[in-house]
């Protein structure tokens, strides 16, 4: 690779390194990995203009990372599934016609924009909403047009159905009141247990250590709106539960036993466990993580509880749930 250098006043070969930088938007420091070329001859820098374009494409991902803010390439994504056109979207929407066209070009749209954005993006039930409430405000091609986005968003959920899908349907009909937070740590134990009784796992999802113990990143996008609420899904459908009888006999299990316990007592449990704890041994108590929890470290947890005491069936969760229950209280 050969370009002009100023300090040698000729063109010269050159090496790219990466280093990691800091730098400050609007009030926030984040850190972000820059790709810097330097003259082969002099050492000095050299600019390039791809490679300072592709900085700033870091620094405006990082800059969003950071503060919470939706990726252009997502809004992108928005509006390939929409199929609406930018301008109808944004008004169906209920923002001016040009609002979703400038965040494209790259505008930083503010924290509550973009915190609409992230939600219709994994929740086609709320667009839908805010588009009725603002179904004055486009032509009837363009209204159309989004219905049978919607229609096509349903179809392609129904058809790419997961096991954990099957596993959350019969978790919610069971218990009838769950919240999304409890979900999560239900869903933990249920792959856990299931590994070790049964040398498999219940399903193929990772979940990842956030700050308030496991969790499986799809699962909670797609109830996070519930908050801290139980989950009322009316589109849920509880007749297409694909389980086998030993599966729904080990959900039965951690329903009895896990089920019995509040979202924040779920919550502690999974603290106390080597699988999270060792997954997040170098952050701080609230800071921010996406690692996975390996699910080697789960199937190795989960096979020193069973040895420990001494399980022979699912029945026999009930003495390690009762026990964790006693050492975090």
């Amino acid at each position: 690779m050969k370009t002009f250098c100023p300090e040698c006043r000729k063109d010269v070969e050159y090496k790219i390194e990466e280093q990691f930088e800091e730098k400050e938007v609007r009030g926030l420091k984040f850190k972000y990995t820059a790709e810097r070329a330097y003259c082969n001859d002099c050492g000095e820098e050299i600019f390039i203009s791809k490679l300072h374009d592709h900085n700033l494409q870091k620094i405006d991902d990082a800059y969003r990372k950071e503060a919470g803010i939706i990726k252009v390439s997502e809004i992108k994504e928005i509006v390939d599934q929409y199929n609406t056109g930018k301008r109808p979207l944004s008004l169906l929407l209920g923002w001016g016609e040009t609002t979703l066209t400038r965040y494209l070009d790259g505008d930083i749209p503010s924290k509550s924009y973009s915190e609409t954005l992230k939600k219709i993006k994994d929740d086609y039930n709320y667009m839908r909403q805010l588009a009725e409430e603002n179904r004055d405000k486009v032509t009837d091609k363009a209204y159309n047009d989004f219905m049978e986005a919607i229609k096509k968003l349903q179809h392609n959920e129904l058809k790419t159905e997961k096991k954990i899908d099957s596993v959350i349907k019969y978790l919610l009909k069971e218990l009838g009141e769950v919240t999304p937070l409890a979900l999560q740590k239900l869903l933990y134990y249920s792959q856990g247990f299931y590994k070790t009784f049964y040398d498999e796992f219940l399903f193929n999802d990772n979940c990842e250590a956030w700050v308030h113990g496991p969790v499986y990143k799809d699962i909670y996008f797609k109830y996070r709106n519930f908050g801290y609420n139980p989950i009322e899904d009316e589109s849920l459908e509880f007749k297409n539960i694909e389980l086998t009888e030993a599966e729904e006999e080990l959900l039965d299990s951690i329903i009895d036993n896990f089920g019995c316990y509040s979202a924040k007592t779920l919550e502690k449990m999974t603290h106390s466990e080597r699988p999270w704890r060792l997954t997040r041994k170098n952050l701080k108590a609230e800071e921010k993580s996406d690692e996975i929890i390996s699910k080697e470290l789960i199937a190795d947890y989960f096979r020193d509880v069973n040895d420990k005491y001494k399980m022979l069936n699912v029945e026999d969760i009930n003495d390690y749930s009762e026990q964790l229950f006693i050492k975090i209280k």
